[in-house]
């Protein structure tokens, strides 16, 4: 039986993509978490790449593996690259990495799936796709009456493109309400969410309602994705507007933030996503990988 070793950073969103790739594919997985020694050396992994150099002494000291026992290491992150050659190449392995591995060498990876907005270059190694990799969950935190349509919104934060006011915030979500009055209005804010915004959220009435700060273990994008016919979601959430898009038939609708900047990538990635009126064959996208 085939199986995959996942490398990991820590970073749920990338981990997400991985354990993804491994359930579309079919494959069972282990996980294994790799962190570099300090930032330094990651700047010279980058070096040490292109000289065809791969070392785990970049690496702090993780639990003992037997690499020897997997087909595959599939990783996602700038964080995970290089190591994921490393065992590659020491153990023969094929190595599958998700999004764009800038600065390292891509010829030598087996895979690369790397997604539309990043321009990436036409290899025979690279499979394009259109948005990132995911399988969310229904954990059924949320109940539907099945009488009426379910509208979900999902907010996120500022970042180092866009600004979140707090009256903008506040008009745009009183303006879905009146749209909706008489369906189902769930929402939850994330991660980068400013507590004012939480606020004003916590003061108003929903038919379900997650607030970050006070429940960071529940994520129930699989529910929204699951119920809802209409999803509302602020453009600086690109990894919600693509799992969102990538896994319902919903009407998806993007809130504008206040930006200075035109054509960035959350822009790029909003545009592909309006392009698409249905979930993607996720399995169909990646047949060409074989393991």
């Amino acid at each position: 039986m085939k199986r995959i070793l996942i490398i990991s950073d820590g970073k749920p969103g990338h981990l997400n993509q991985s354990i993804a790739f491994c359930k579309i594919k079919k494959i069972s997985y282990d996980i294994v978490e790799i962190n570099f020694k300090n930032k330094i050396l990651k700047g010279i992994s980058y070096i040490a790449d292109k000289a065809g150099y791969y070392s785990e002494n970049f690496f702090k000291t993780h639990k003992q593996i037997n690499y020897e026992f997997y087909d595959a290491v599939v990783s996602t992150g700038s964080s995970t690259y290089y190591f994921t050659k490393y065992i590659s190449k020491k153990y023969k392995l094929k190595s599958i990495v998700l999004m764009l591995p800038k600065s390292y060498d891509y010829e030598d990876f087996t895979y690369i799936v790397a997604q539309k907005h990043d321009n990436p270059p036409k290899l025979n190694n690279l499979v394009e796709i259109p948005l990132n990799l995911s399988m969310p969950v229904c954990k059924n935190y949320i109940s539907k009456d099945e009488n009426k349509k379910a509208i979900g919104i999902v907010i996120g934060g500022p970042n180092e493109v866009f600004n979140m006011n707090l009256i903008a915030i506040k008009n745009i979500l009183e303006e879905i309400k009146n749209k909706h009055k008489n369906e189902q209005i769930f929402i939850t804010t994330s991660r980068r969410t400013p507590s004012e915004i939480e606020e004003l959220i916590e003061g108003m009435e929903f038919d379900y309602k997650l607030i970050y700060s006070k429940e960071p273990s529940i994520n129930p994008i699989g529910d929204f994705i699951e119920k809802c016919d209409e999803v509302y979601i602020t453009i600086d959430s690109t990894s919600m507007i693509s799992e969102v898009r990538a896994n319902s038939n919903a009407k998806l609708n993007i809130i504008d933030l206040e930006s200075e900047y035109e054509d960035t990538k959350y822009h790029k990635l909003v545009n592909i996503a309006n392009s698409i009126d249905k979930k993607l064959d996720f399995e169909k996208l990646l047949e060409k990988i074989g393991i």
